[in-house]
């Protein structure tokens, strides 16, 4: 009996000692998992005691962030033997959709997919590299990568640091609506004078009297330049459509980028690589370098392990926002739902007030009237099926079946109605046509048509609300909104259609062309608050000099894109960040030039 023991006291120890053990049946199995833009395949294959290749056969992944995760993930997870390894940053979604199909995989071969992965310690713990660089650059959005190519092209050496795994933050899958005012692309459309004056006017009024004046200037005074330049040294695609009408705006200002912003924000990005210009990423900056008041470096951090110390004569924060940073937001921010970029945590915010920064608005956000609670907490933007919607016929009205606003009024407008009914929410009612068009707009915006039949099966009985039926009283039962009152809002609205004005509120002839369908099928969508972009800001100068307690600015430190976002107030006009990046990295790159001695001043 004491021998059993022994041995079986030794079989135990030698199986702690040797660790987790692979066994399956081999072979190359296959299965899919839902990503964000469709779903994602992969094959799988296994020797007896060994994953020993991972490929993923077919995706339609956002390019430059789901499929980075699509070309890195299978290699790490052969070296790990495991999918309990870290998803590539910036990429949650696919990476899930990868690991899922894996372990899918796993299973049909007989294993555990719940094996840990073999050591991933870092390879490079412990190692230091010192680098030195005219401009460090700390995010790789549009402002950071506007900001080091023109710099590089004056002929400053540049780096830009970029903590995940992947590039772009917000830049890279934004809905691409960019507001051109002033620029040859907006006289060519057809509005040949929205002079600087107009956009203060403007951004003053949507923004609540509560705009950085200093910035808001500079913004108005620049952004034709800066875009002129943008369009012509990037070469972007727009989808070739008039100017779009905003109710923020007295001129039309506002075009799409041909797919989102993705495509344009890759072809900005590849600018960057061929000047050669070294995008460091899964490297987060922790702390500037101050020497005798000034800021004279940036130490990072590599996921690797690795250390870098960069002494450089500038550094420019276009670190975006703090919107993903429960810890930095207050209500109603905190309990909104949120849909942007996992990298939004205040990094840029937090540095400069390690220095000495001043901030201001940081209570406030952009939220939008339009999102739809696609997983708890979390929404997902159908801003451009909405769009499509006031094309064609689509209304809003609460739970009790009213239509209380012009469905063409600005989103702020828009936001204050919602927030005053009782269950936080108005819902869009659509005929077959209005949906076909919403359908298609959402679809630019990652969402599936997998996404809508799963939501449309629910049919009313949990978040997010896509309902629908026969008739008018059929789908509003499952909204749970009073079908006898819509059926009257439908029937009034169809009046103001055929009498060519929205005598109750104002909706723009232009957007009431056509009236709801006497005949079904009909749709309800839910419309909750939702949230990506942060109002607060450090405080700058002209220049985009970060400036200190006193109002002074902190040499050698700049900050351009979300992280000066008080330019907009406590809310940001449609379109208004894609122009403030491009215009806030231009001239603060020309400020860093000029400080360099490399451009007149």
């Amino acid at each position: 009996m004491r021998n059993f023991r022994l041995t079986a006291a030794a079989a135990l120890l030698t199986a702690l000692i040797a660790g987790p053990s692979w066994s399956y049946t081999p072979g190359t199995y296959e299965a899919s998992a839902q990503g964000m833009k469709g779903p994602v395949k992969v094959a799988v294959t296994f020797s007896k005691d060994a994953v020993t290749s991972v490929k993923v056969t077919e995706e339609k992944e956002t390019a430059g962030i789901g499929t980075t995760a699509a070309a890195e993930l299978p290699r790490q997870i052969v070296e790990a033997q495991s999918t309990k390894i870290d998803g590539l940053s910036g990429a949650t979604v696919t990476s899930k959709a990868i690991f899922a199909a894996v372990e899918d995989c796993i299973r049909q071969a007989k294993g555990d997919p719940n094996q840990p992965a073999r050591s991933t310690a870092p390879k490079h713990a412990g190692k230091t590299i010192e680098a030195a660089e005219d401009v460090v650059i700390i995010g790789s959005g549009f402002s950071g990568l506007a900001a080091a190519v023109n710099a590089a092209e004056h002929g400053a050496r540049v780096t830009v640091l970029e903590k995940m795994s992947v590039t772009g933050g917000a830049s890279a899958i934004c809905g691409g609506q960019w507001a051109i005012m002033g620029t040859k692309l907006q006289k060519k459309k057809g509005v040949p004078y929205d002079p600087p004056q107009a956009l203060v006017y403007d951004l003053i009024g949507n923004g609540h009297l509560k705009n950085d004046l200093t910035t808001l200037t500079m913004f108005a005074e620049n952004s034709p330049r800066a875009a002129d330049w943008a369009i012509n040294r990037f070469k972007p695609e727009f989808i070739d459509q008039k100017l779009q009408y905003r109710a923020e705006f007295q001129f039309d200002r506002s075009l799409y980028l041909k797919g989102g912003c993705g495509p344009a924000y890759r072809k900005v990005e590849k600018a960057v690589r061929d000047l050669g210009i070294k995008i460091h990423t899964d490297t987060k900056a922790e702390r500037l370098i101050v020497k005798d008041g000034r800021i004279v470096g940036v130490e990072a951090h590599k996921k690797d392990g690795t250390k870098y110390i960069f002494s450089s004569k500038a550094v420019l924060l276009a670190t975006g926002g703090y919107g993903a940073n429960k810890a930095m937001l207050i209500e109603p921010l905190k309990s909104a739902l949120y849909y942007g970029p996992a990298s939004a945590t205040g990094d840029g915010h937090r540095m400069a007030q390690a220095v000495g920064a001043k901030l201001e608005l940081m209570e406030f956000g952009k939220r939008y009237p339009n999102g739809v609670e696609a997983a708890p907490g979390v929404a997902k933007s159908i801003i451009q099926g909405n769009y499509r919607a006031w094309l064609q016929s689509g209304i809003l009205v609460n739970n009790e079946g009213r239509r209380l606003i012009n469905e063409k009024a600005s989103n702020h407008d828009i936001l204050t109605v919602l927030e005053k009914q009782k269950d936080g929410m108005l819902y869009l009612v659509m005929d077959q046509a209005t949906w076909n068009g919403f359908r298609d707009g959402v679809h630019t915006l990652g969402i599936t048509d997998e996404d809508l039949e799963k939501w449309l099966a629910e049919n009313g009985r949990k978040a997010p609300i896509f309902a629908h039926g026969s008739t008018l009283a059929e789908a509003a039962a499952a909204a749970g909104i009073d079908g006898g009152t819509l059926e009257k809002t439908v029937a009034r609205y169809n009046e103001l259609v055929k009498l060519g004005k929205d005598e109750d509120f104002g909706r723009p002839a232009a957007f009431m062309k056509a009236a709801i369908s006497s005949e079904g099928p009909y749709y309800i969508v839910e419309q909750k608050p939702r949230f990506a972009t942060t109002m607060g800001s450090v405080i700058v100068d002209e220049n985009l000099q970060v400036l200190n307690q006193e109002g002074k600015p902190i040499p050698g430190l700049y900050a351009a894109g979300e992280i000066v976002n008080a330019v907009h107030g406590d809310d940001s006009s449609p379109g208004m960040n894609v122009a403030w990046g491009f215009t806030s990295g231009k001239v603060a790159s020309e400020s860093i030039l000029k400080a360099l001695g490399q451009l007149e001043k």
